[in-house]
């Protein structure tokens, strides 16, 4: 199984983190890529941050498994069914999980300059040519990642 790669890119608008976000979720769509994370950061003019942090897959299949497992065990133990599927709903949440890290998000947006944004990002296997296609329109610049240095290098050379 591929590691998970986190990218950070900060732009120099309020709008390009959403607009980056959006390209790599029809990539998604196409199968080019696989997002498992995604927090978009907005500081507006007057300083006021904006985060907007999906959930990932993992905790979505957390919550189905549980809550599924939940009505089935209602019917056969009702009390035990409903607390049995809530924890369990949360453990499969936990071990999945492998989003971005909230304090990283907090500690970043503390650092951005009115009127720009930040996108973060973690997934797994992507078409490389097809992600530095979909952020060739756009400027900005990498804050932080855990791609290689080749890659790493690649997508600073797309967003200048």
């Amino acid at each position: 199984m591929p590691d998970t790669n986190l990218v950070v890119m900060t732009f120099e608008n309020e709008t390009d983190a959403r607009s980056v976000m959006n390209s790599l979720r029809s990539l998604e769509k196409e199968g080019q890529m696989s997002i498992e994370d995604t927090a978009v950061l907005v500081k507006d003019q007057s300083g006021r941050l904006k985060v907007d942090n999906e959930a990932s897959g993992s905790v979505e299949t957390g919550a189905v498994v549980g809550g599924s497992l939940g009505l089935v065990l209602a019917f056969m133990f009702p009390v035990v069914g409903i607390a049995v599927g809530a924890a369990g709903g949360a453990l499969v949440g936990k071990v999945l999980e492998r989003g971005v890290d909230g304090k990283f998000v907090k500690d970043v947006g503390e650092e951005l300059q009115p009127g720009t944004s930040a996108l973060f990002i973690t997934g797994r296997g992507s078409n490389h040519t097809a992600v530095l296609a979909a952020l060739k329109p756009y400027k900005g610049t990498v804050y932080q990642t855990n791609l290689s240095e080749e890659l790493e290098d690649e997508l600073k050379r797309v967003l200048r």
